[in-house]
């Protein structure tokens, strides 16, 4: 991992512990924006009469923790659940074209200086992505997810976006033709940074030597499920 990317992250908070309301207000104007979006998109495609799907989540998340990088593992003092939501257009033979949302937040303990107390402050991980979903059967639909994008990191005062494609699969239960319950388990990798050198060159090509710093979670989520006609 890359503390590099995150170094600008430590002193940014050390300068913001007041500002946790921040988080509130993000979260609700995230929401808000992919809400309108998903409506949109619902009004477009309830004009040509295909249903969609709305599953709104929230579940664990674990492995290469983006908190960890700002502080120790220790210092990561209450990690909250991931939320977020799905929604799914139907193509053809099971396939539909699926965009996501999700969000988690957690307070860290940052070195306050030589002499100074730690600094509580809050860092948040927002991933935004679209891709495909592949299922089979009826009521009860297992399915294999893949999907591209990007995710931001943000403190009360600074944010950095980075490339993510995830991949994941689970199942879809419908014990009525309109409601239903989603179970999720999705894998993420992000790109912190990468850079290259040029070892040799001639004759109109180069071999070029690529160094990435990435981040891998994994997540397990439930939502309730909803089509609509």
């Amino acid at each position: 991992m890359s503390r590099r990317f995150f170094g600008d992250f430590r002193h940014a908070a050390a300068r913001q512990a007041a500002s946790l309301q921040w988080y509130g207000d993000c979260l609700s104007a995230c929401m808000l924006r992919w809400l309108g979006i998903a409506l949109l998109l619902a009004d477009v495609t309830q004009a040509g009469a295909q249903p969609i799907e709305l599953s709104p989540f929230g579940g664990v998340r674990f492995g290469g923790d983006p908190f960890e990088v700002v502080a120790t593992p220790a210092a990561v003092l209450d990690r909250r659940p991931a939320i977020g939501f799905i929604i799914d257009f139907p193509l053809s033979d099971g396939a539909q074209l699926e965009g996501l949302f999700s969000y988690q937040d957690a307070s860290v303990a940052l070195p306050g200086g030589s002499f100074g107390a730690p600094v509580r402050s809050r860092v948040s991980v927002e991933h935004y992505q679209i891709g495909g979903l592949q299922e089979y059967g009826a009521r009860v639909r297992p399915f294999f997810t893949g999907v591209l994008g990007l995710t931001r990191y943000a403190t009360g005062i600074e944010s950095a976006w980075r490339f993510t494609a995830g991949g994941g699969g689970g199942v879809k239960l419908f014990p009525s033709s309109r409601v239903g319950v989603r179970l999720d388990g999705r894998v993420f990798g992000t790109v912190l940074d990468a850079h290259g050198t040029a070892l040799a060159c001639g004759n109109g090509a180069c071999f070029i030597r690529l160094h990435v710093n990435a981040t891998w979670q994994a997540e397990f989520t439930a939502g309730l499920l909803v089509r609509i006609h």
